[in-house]
């Protein structure tokens, strides 16, 4: 951001709710059918035909009004939004307007540590469009209309956010709440969801808002923030140079990296909205709202409370644990597997629940989080399940393995590709042959040769040699270098392979160092 100028946004959010069929119709909602194929009467507006709500897409704008501590509204109506577009048969879209399902609610996300917290100005329900077919027949357009009706929840921010990497972060946030609560399948590929982005910019102190250009259906949290600050300086330029900014919708280019001018954009009068008179007001009853609230799951906030106060985790690896639904529920399966290994062996019964939480979430931040990066996985897609943790922890607790053979094993049991860790054969092994997941780990161990070294005499042989073979570092340890007792320990753990204690290696080391 250029000194001296802020940047104000608000987002609009499209969440496609997982409805089997739309939200007027019976019609069926599933991703890539062939065009038309699934367009009733009633989504194309033929004469005589008649909307009928979706009982279970205000179910879904209900859960997700609570999940925020939103305002249920005890009545709302829905409304015709006018405006004339090929893909649009009726001229018309049916939306909520003055009275919207949902009304306030806020939501919290940690950003670079520090906990914000955006303002949500409503949550409506609506009926998606239809789509243009440019590419289908070569020199003209078409029209598919599966998407027609599709039943939308759209959540609509206050102008709260302050920089791109905050509007990534709340829309991270609200993607993963949506699929926490099984509102919405928040896959932005398809189009699930999808955010619009409210832009303008003004100078640091102005009270008054600037002019704001809307960038509209960005479907990827990188494209959302590379959109927002091409906007930031395109307006900040065009205000320099002595210009105005054009209230208008824009869309976002990723080829080219920048924002182009689509239309002007409408003022809510443009629009005309009025009651659809073919829908009755809906009425929503306090009992209805008590039975979904009583089934909802718990939600990303009050596991995150759990994990810091009962587990002791810190805020930001308590964030990470609830980044999703799965994460979270594997977090917890791996948590009680291990409890379930130890307490089945007599020297951990004594073993506390927060040690073995901190340990899961160590391996889920470290190696579990760098594997499914690198293998572009979902933790759900993770070949290595609860079990097999607990089986590594519980090792890993006993000393059979050092951290660095954990991983090794880690890496076996997420299956073979490339050099095994420890070159020879590589060797499938899989949980579900063996009677527990410590049974897996204890084979590949004994095939790769990996049981931690502790014995005391194999040890000192190790550090004598390194010792002998590394006089300046010795040395510089002695004359006061602290740094050099680490790359001693570094040398040790080489020429074992990475299998002796660490502990003992640490003793040993600093005792013949003197």
């Amino acid at each position: 951001m250029k000194a001296g100028w802020e940047v104000v946004i608000g987002l609009e959010t499209h969440a496609q709710l997982t409805t089997a069929s739309k939200i007027f119709s019976g019609a069926a909602t599933t991703f890539g059918a062939e065009p038309n194929t699934q367009a009733s009467a009633v989504d194309i507006a033929l004469p005589g035909t008649l909307p009928v709500l979706n009982k279970g897409a205000v179910e879904r704008a209900i859960r997700f009004g609570l999940a925020v501590g939103g305002t249920i509204a005890p009545r709302c109506i829905f409304a015709r939004k006018n405006y004339f577009y090929p893909d649009l048969p009726k001229g018309y879209q049916i939306s909520q307007y003055e009275q919207p399902v949902v009304a306030g609610g806020t939501l919290a996300f940690l950003l670079d540590g520090e906990e914000k917290v955006v303002h949500l100005t409503r949550a409506h329900l609506e009926e998606d469009a239809g789509k243009l077919l440019h590419d289908a027949v070569p020199g003209t357009s078409g029209v598919d209309l599966n998407r027609a009706g599709t039943p939308l929840l759209e959540i609509v921010t206050e102008p709260d956010m302050r920089s791109s990497a905050e509007a990534v972060a709340y829309a991270k946030a609200l993607h993963s709440l949506v699929r926490w609560i099984g509102i919405c399948d928040g896959n932005m590929q398809e189009g699930s969801f999808r955010c619009d982005a409210n832009v303008s910019v003004r100078k640091v102190g102005d009270p008054k808002l600037g002019t704001r250009c809307e960038i509209k259906n960005v479907n990827s949290f990188r494209f959302l923030e590379k959109a927002i600050e091409f906007e930031i300086r395109r307006q900040i330029e065009v205000i320099e140079d002595g210009g105005k900014i054009v209230q208008e919708t824009r869309l976002y280019d990723a080829d080219r990296d920048e924002t182009r001018s689509m239309r002007s954009k409408e003022d809510a009068q443009d629009y005309r909205y009025f009651p659809d008179p073919d829908l009755l007001p809906l009425a929503i009853g306090a009992d209805w709202i008590a039975e979904i609230e009583s089934n909802l799951p718990p939600l990303p906030a009050e596991r995150k409370r759990h994990y810091v106060e009962h587990y002791k985790l810190g805020a930001a690896e308590a964030s990470f644990l609830t980044s999703s639904r799965e994460m979270a529920e594997f977090f917890e399966e791996s948590v009680s597997a291990t409890l379930r290994t130890l307490e089945a062996d007599v020297r951990f019964v004594d073993t506390r629940e927060t040690g073995v939480a901190r340990a899961v979430c160590n391996w889920l931040v470290g190696a579990m989080s760098a594997k499914l990066n690198e293998t572009a996985l979902t933790i759900d897609q993770s070949p290595v399940r609860p079990m097999a943790i607990a089986g590594l922890i519980h090792r890993v607790f006993d000393q059979t393995l050092s951290s660095r053979t954990a991983k090794d094993v880690f890496e076996v049991l997420w299956g073979p590709q490339g050099d095994p860790p420890t070159g020879g054969r590589v060797i499938n092994v899989s949980v579900h042959e063996h009677a527990n997941a410590t049974d897996a780990v204890d084979a590949i161990v004994e095939m790769r040769g990996l049981k931690q070294i502790s014995d005391s005499g194999a040890v000192e042989a190790a550090v004598d040699q390194v010792m002998a073979a590394n006089p300046k570092l010795v040395e510089d340890f002695r004359s006061g270098k602290e740094k050099a007792f680490n790359a001693l320990v570094g040398q040790v753990m080489k020429a074992t392979q990475g299998k002796a204690n660490p502990a003992q290696v640490n003793a040993i080391l600093r005792a013949k160092l003197g």
